[in-house]
């Protein structure tokens, strides 16, 4: 079988014979890429996917190439079925892949487009286990989780060294060290180190210091326990990373140090932080990116010229955090408000915006389960501009229309996202257009006005039988419309979807006709993926989910654009640049579009 084959090219020996079991890709070169891993000790929550983000960008703004990995426990094959409420946001990748939140700590932070080979669960690793032994790749051995599932998670590893052509990956291991279905990560990793040899794996074990305010003192017994465990599973770590809202003391670092047997310099505070755009710095400072060049050995490869000015840039940022001269309350219209984590990259991209625009973001949560058209000025009136979020279901949705129509009839700055443009449709339809039982037929599956719709059409297009439409796809814009301008007049922009219902085109001619315009549709074919009201200061909605590709160093144009518009309406008699010219200024678009948006 030509599975078969494959796989004896891959791997040393697979005889009945031999122990030895360990599959390497073919032109894998051991010692060309290195491996930075990252686990947690006490609890997880303490920021890996931050620690490991920003010293990748350390690494990289050396000129090096970086590729992150996220490894995952759950027995999931991709956290599209997770539920925000226990796990916070899904991520969705350009090429689909509904992943892990800390997925977009790595793009945000690396300025860089991941793929679904940056993300994996055990659920992937044990599927692609037991598809090689039904295919009987394992050659009449007994599949054990010690050498196949280890070998399959070190197969991945090596995959990703070669397909990036990374000088060095980091591996951050969800979860912490004491979980049951993290262990087989964790003794992969410790056979990785074996197998590459000296100086190619550098283990950080990031950990919390308590510090109960009835003490009023730091307390780091359960971080030395935590790296006991470590310890215990046969991994020496080489930087220890401490958590803590204070910065962790001296004495604290120094017992840690003694204990875990590393080197104090490598001991590292890692306290709150006002931004974790500002942890780079930090990381910097300690000379923390120098060791992990020391201990891989690479010192060679770093391009100095390169970090001056990457640093350069990304001190022009971080300059700014802090040093704001106005401030706007954005309302966040969703019904997972109570996690905040649930809108990660909303969050993110409002922060983008605001520090290029020199304006502090305010964040309001309102919950729209209990919102009507009788209370919602209650909620509203005290912001300057409202995000409709996306979501699944029933639940709040009224609410979320109650918010719309508020900012639509008080010309409110409004930025739709997914389900948010599906409200602001039905919305129209509804007040506007007369369709008064207009609905979804996700809220009402027999409304007899379903302008927002699944369509037959649509499930022969997408080919995914009308489940959902994932990913980066190409957005048609319109010419003169505001969505062309802030976009820098380019014919297409490249946006993200995870949806399933769009707008039935046969309501579209009267939508249209009352004035609502859609200046962004998907090239060849009838679905309309962005809209916007002529004459209102901000009012655009948009299926895709826009804070999914916002960077630090160049956020999306549509949050710049409300944070503009709703700048202008809490500082009306301020000169200040309209929505159009504030874009243009911070994202740096040309006559082109896109070049500086999509580097």
């Amino acid at each position: 079988m030509t599975d078969s084959k494959e796989l004896l090219a891959q791997v040393r020996d697979v005889s009945t014979d031999s122990e030895y079991f360990s599959p390497i890709p073919k032109g894998y070169r051991k010692g060309k890429t290195k491996y930075v891993i990252v686990m947690g000790t006490v609890m997880s929550g303490l920021g890996k996917g931050i620690f490991s983000s920003c010293l990748a960008k350390l690494l990289q703004d050396k000129g090096l190439k970086v590729s992150p990995v996220k490894f995952e426990g759950y027995l999931n094959v991709d956290s599209g079925t997770l539920n925000p409420f226990r796990h916070g946001e899904v991520f969705v990748l350009d090429d689909g892949m509904e992943c892990d939140m800390d997925l977009g700590t790595y793009e945000r932070m690396l300025d860089q487009n991941l793929t679904r080979a940056n993300f994996c669960t055990s659920g992937q690793i044990y599927s692609s286990v037991l598809n090689k032994e039904r295919h009987g790749d394992y050659l009449g051995r007994d599949v054990q989780m010690i050498p196949h599932v280890t070998g399959e998670v070190k197969l991945k590893l090596r995959r990703l060294a070669m397909d990036s052509d990374a000088d060095v990956v980091f591996v951050e291991i969800g979860g912490t060290v004491g979980d049951l279905e993290n262990a087989f990560y964790i003794e992969a990793m410790r056979e990785l180190a074996y197998e590459e040899g000296p100086h190619s794996c550098c283990f950080v074990a990031l950990t919390y210091i308590l510090e109960p305010k009835t003490l009023g003192e730091q307390k780091s017994k359960a971080a030395q326990l935590g790296i006991k465990q470590i310890l215990q599973l046969g991994i020496q770590p080489d930087i220890l990373a401490c958590r803590c809202e204070n910065p962790v003391s001296e004495q604290a670092r120094q017992k840690i140090s003694v204990f875990g047997n590393v080197p104090f310099e490598r001991v590292f505070s890692m306290h709150d932080s006002a931004s974790i755009y500002s942890i780079p710095s930090m990381l910097r400072d300690c000379g923390l990116d120098f060791e992990v060049l020391k201990l891989l050995h690479i010192e060679d490869r770093i391009n100095l010229r390169n970090e001056r000015r990457e640093w350069a840039r990304w001190c022009d940022f971080t300059d700014k955090i802090g040093k704001e001269t106005h401030a706007v309350t954005i309302g966040v219209t969703g019904k997972y408000t109570s996690v905040r984590d649930s809108y990660a990259s909303i969050l993110n991209a409002l922060e983008h915006s605001g520090v290029q625009l020199l304006c502090k973001v305010k964040i309001k949560w309102i919950e729209t389960t209990d919102i009507t058209d009788a209370n919602a000025a209650e909620h509203l009136r005290d912001v300057d501009g409202i995000i409709v979020p996306g979501g699944f279901g029933t639940r709040g949705t009224e609410g979320k229309i109650a918010c719309v129509r508020y900012a639509r009839e008080n010309n409110l700055p409004y930025l739709g996202l997914c389900l948010g443009f599906q409200m602001a449709v039905i919305e129209f339809a509804r007040h506007v257009c007369g369709l008064t039982k207009a609905n979804s037929t996700e809220i009402e599956p027999s409304s007899p006005e379903p302008v927002i719709d699944i369509l037959p059409e649509q499930k022969k297009i997408e080919g995914l039988g009308g489940n959902m439409r994932l990913g980066g796809r190409d957005v048609e814009l319109k010419p003169d419309t505001l969505a062309w301008r802030i976009f820098g007049r380019a014919e297409t922009v490249r946006m993200r979807f995870r949806h399933r219902y769009e707008v039935d085109p046969r309501y579209i001619e009267t939508l249209e006709k009352h004035g609502i315009v859609f200046s962004g549709k998907a090239p060849d074919h009838p679905i309309m993926q962005i809209l916007e009201l002529p004459g209102h200061p901000f009012f655009v909605g948009t299926q895709s989910h826009p804070c999914l590709s916002s960077r630090p160093l160049r956020p999306h144009p549509m949050f710049v654009g409300l944070i503009a518009a709703a700048r202008q309406r809490h500082y009306p008699k301020e000169r200040l640049a309209d929505p159009e010219t504030a874009v243009r200024k911070v994202c740096e678009l040309d006559e082109q579009g896109q070049e500086t948006l999509q580097r």
